[in-house]
This record gives structure tokens, C-alpha cells and sequence, in this order.
């Protein structure tokens, strides 16, 4: 399911970028990078360093254009932990 369908296009404005402490130009100008083991079926994302404490990601099929999930440093340590020990295996 595409993040859009998820989540209010609206809520994705310079007005969330900046309460995030990101600017559209951090975004353009990111390297996003694709998971080596994702396939070519389009389920796919790619995550960026936006800033030094921030990581953003966003949906491979947007191709740039769509909305861009931001996390702080703490927000996504506890996500990859969460990977790591299985908490979204079932998922």
C-alpha cells in the first residue's frame, strides 16, 4: 500500500518538513538509497541522512515526488532495533 493512501497528502507541506527541522532543499539535494535486496515488483522505499539527526523515507514508485517520512536520530534507532529483534516479522 503507497504511503499516500496512508497518509493525507495535505499533511506532507513545507509546514511538516519544518516542524521536523528539514528543508525542502535538504530533500532534493539527499543521496537516497535502495535497499540492495529489493526487487523490481515496486515494493520498494529508499531512506536518506537529511541532516546529521535526521533520516527521511520515502516510496520508490513516487519517484521522488511524493511525500518523505522524517525521523529523528532516536525515532529511527528504535526502529531498526525493532527490525533487528523481529518485532515486525509478523507484519
Amino acid at each position: 500500500m503507497r504511503m499516500r493512501r496512508l497518509i493525507s497528502p495535505r499533511w506532507f507541506n513545507e509546514g511538516y518538513y519544518r516542524q521536523h527541522g528539514v528543508r525542502a532543499q535538504d530533500i532534493s539535494q539527499a543521496v537516497w538509497q535502495k535497499s540492495s535486496s529489493s526487487s523490481y515488483n515496486g515494493n520498494c522505499f529508499e531512506i536518506a541522512r537529511l541532516l546529521s539527526d535526521r533520516v527521511g523515507v520515502r516510496d520508490t514508485k513516487d519517484k521522488g515526488s511524493g511525500p518523505v517520512l522524517i525521523f529523528n536520530e532516536n525515532e529511527w534507532s528504535a526502529f531498526l532495533g525493532g527490525v533487528k529483534a523481529g518485532e515486525f516479522d509478523s507484519i
